[in-house]
């Protein structure tokens, strides 16, 4: 039986935890969303305008904020605020059309069973997502995924987050949340450039093959690599978390911030 250094694992969701194709769900998504706001009177071209706008600048920004603040800054720069109540609109949006997303979406039973697993050892766990969606969107995800969102200690998103995936300040940010170091924690994710980031900080990792991006060429064969399948063989040879990180903030972290 194997006694880790892990005191955390942190995991991916999209095309990790959850097996999709990343440009099928996203053009998924910006079509519903779109529908929806136009069938409530507001005009489409400067939604697009300002959508595309805000996720451009959540994933620029310098950090100082929370991606949700630059993102709404970016947002109202091409939409009147007072036009509807955005708030409402977008929660119910967000609440049923965006559940509806999912439902062609087929879960791999191993994600649910390591993190079970994982769980029942003693092993604190953490969804680093890119934060880039409200909090129901993610937790939606998660249910398409057969997971349920408690089992996270931390989950990413726009709210609570000021960085993005593959910068550094994402990852350090998250173990400043833990309370961690880098070498008590593994990052597993399916993306060579946005997860393995994290090993310019000196996290381990552990890179999901099933549903593979790699942009930048990474010799995978450098990392611990394989299916979900043997990622669950793996956890199950692990003896129980001999010191699990305690405390973990679900919140907005701005410690590190200059």
């Amino acid at each position: 039986m194997i006694q880790t250094p892990y005191r955390a694992v942190f995991f991916d969701l999209d095309g990790t935890l959850l097996p999709m194709e990343l440009e099928e769900f996203l053009n998924s998504y910006f079509t519903a969303i779109g529908t929806y706001v136009a069938a409530q009177g507001v005009d489409i071209n400067s939604f697009k305008k300002g959508f595309k706008k805000g996720i451009e600048s959540m994933t620029a920004h310098d950090g100082r904020r929370s991606n949700a603040e630059v993102y709404w800054e970016a947002f109202f720069s091409e939409n009147d605020p007072e036009v509807i109540d955005w708030d409402n609109i977008l929660a119910c949006f967000y609440e049923h059309e965006f559940g509806k997303i999912g439902d062609t979406y087929v879960s791999n039973p191993a994600a649910a069973e390591a993190l079970t697993e994982l769980q029942e050892k003693g092993y604190p766990m953490a969804l680093t997502t890119m934060p880039l969606f409200p909090l129901r969107a993610v937790q939606w995800r998660l249910s398409w995924a057969g997971i349920d969102h408690e089992v996270f200690d931390r989950i990413t998103y726009y709210e609570n987050s000021t960085s993005v995936k593959p910068k550094l300040a994402y990852y350090q940010e998250n173990l400043d949340a833990a309370g961690l170091k880098p070498s008590e924690v593994l990052m597993v994710g399916n993306n060579t450039k946005e997860d393995l980031a994290c090993l310019d900080l000196g996290i381990d990792a552990y890179l999901v093959t099933d549903n593979l991006l790699n942009p930048n060429d990474f010799d995978i064969d450098s990392v611990k690599h394989g299916t979900f399948d043997e990622f669950l063989a793996w956890v199950k040879t692990w003896v129980r978390c001999s010191h699990p990180c305690q405390g973990i903030q679900p919140g907005l972290v701005m410690g590190n911030q200059g």
